[in-house]
């Protein structure tokens, strides 16, 4: 069997251990998961009345063209029903562009470090990468306009970026979509938008009837919490939509999904509190980070990124002793930091307190060393 070449040795996505797992191993009831960026506050109630009613439709397929949650989307964010695409995950949609656009003999930019599943899936296609070094944690969106040339297909605007929680601002954003050739496709991932509480944070939709090679990803797995259900969605002109659309895989979103999605969509209160939560819990984290003379990246997410001045992996490992999953930075592009996600007061009141000693811990030992 002759497999593609690219694949061979490629590692695969390596998931974190279940927390029963991590419970048993470690000999601890309680584990607070802070790596993934989900939203600790959960769902909606809404959204687990609206699944419980369509248990009763487990022997049909789902709506292939999402309609209902089409039309709910188009609404929430002020497109044509058209004008959307939907994927099991943004995750999906990112794999759509990469094999409608990248091949052997084409390339695609991106910052570096930014969110891995750009570069997996372009590797898969054979592109060729062009990583671009973020500047103070920020894309360098300059640099990335001097590599793009005839074979460029796609450039990656991660925005707020993962994992430094930086944005791209309007101005910057805009005249960067100004320069890049209108054959070159620009998708700006805004998985965390929701979250974003900048002003100058760019208005990216209203831009897909100007620019046509423009595609805007956002997604339900934050601040809606339905990560478990895996649904996201691009927004782009209709002629661009109609053109990727054949790449979609049929049925791609279940029942559930769309069902519990629509019901994310109408309870706004919901949201609202998660956002006025995350907003408390950032200025938890960065304070505490200021007292004990950290630095992070400014972050307009639902995560911080930590400068601990030392192994992220060993901060990492010394943390899951005491009950806390965080991310190391190691796998992230940042060895020395560590990346925490803004949980509840309690949580993140816990990991703190932990994170303290784990540090403290460090230091002694060094010191006697």
């Amino acid at each position: 069997m002759k497999i593609k070449p690219q694949i061979i040795g490629l590692p695969p996505y390596k998931p974190g251990k279940p927390m029963e797992d991590v419970k048993r191993e470690l000999g601890l009831e309680t584990v607070v998961k802070l790596a993934s960026n989900e939203n600790p506050f959960g769902a909606s109630p809404k959204v687990a009345e609206a699944i419980q009613e369509a248990l009763h439709h487990t022997a049909i397929y789902p709506d292939g063209y999402a309609r209902t949650l089409r039309d709910k989307v188009a609404h929430y964010v002020g497109v044509a029903p058209e004008e959307l695409i939907f994927g099991n995950g943004s995750d999906e949609v990112i794999q759509i562009l990469c094999r409608a656009f990248l091949n052997e003999q084409t390339n695609t930019v991106m910052a570096e470090p930014t969110f891995s599943q750009y570069k997996l899936n372009a590797v898969i296609e054979g592109a060729e990468l062009r990583e671009v070094p973020l500047k103070d944690g920020v894309h360098d969106l300059d640099g990335m306009l001097e590599v793009i040339d005839e074979n460029t297909r796609i450039v990656w605007v991660c925005n707020p970026n993962n994992p430094t929680g930086t944005y791209v601002s309007a101005e910057a954003f805009q005249s960067f979509l100004a320069k890049v050739p209108e054959d070159v496709l620009v998708v700006s991932d805004e998985a965390y938008v929701e979250y974003v509480t900048a002003d100058d944070y760019p208005d990216t939709v209203p831009m897909i009837r100007t620019y046509k090679n423009l595609v805007v990803l956002r997604t339900f797995s934050k601040v809606f919490g339905l990560a478990a259900l895996r649904i996201g969605y691009g927004v782009a002109n209709q002629a661009l939509i109609e053109k990727i659309e054949p790449v979609r895989p049929p049925f791609n979103n279940s029942t559930f999904s769309q069902v519990a999605a629509v019901a994310a969509l109408e309870d706004e209160a919901f949201v609202q509190s998660s956002v006025e939560k995350n907003n408390e819990g950032m200025v938890q984290l960065t304070e505490w980070c200021s007292r004990m003379g950290l630095d992070y990246f400014p972050s307009q997410t639902n995560f911080l990124l930590i400068h601990v001045n030392r192994s992220s992996d060993d901060v990492f490992n010394a943390m899951l002793k005491k009950g806390y999953i965080i991310r190391s930075g190691r796998a992230l592009g940042y060895p020395a930091w560590i990346r925490i996600t803004i949980g509840s007061k309690e949580q993140n009141d816990g990991c703190l307190a932990a994170l303290a000693d784990v540090l403290a811990e460090e230091l002694t030992t060094q010191h006697l060393s």
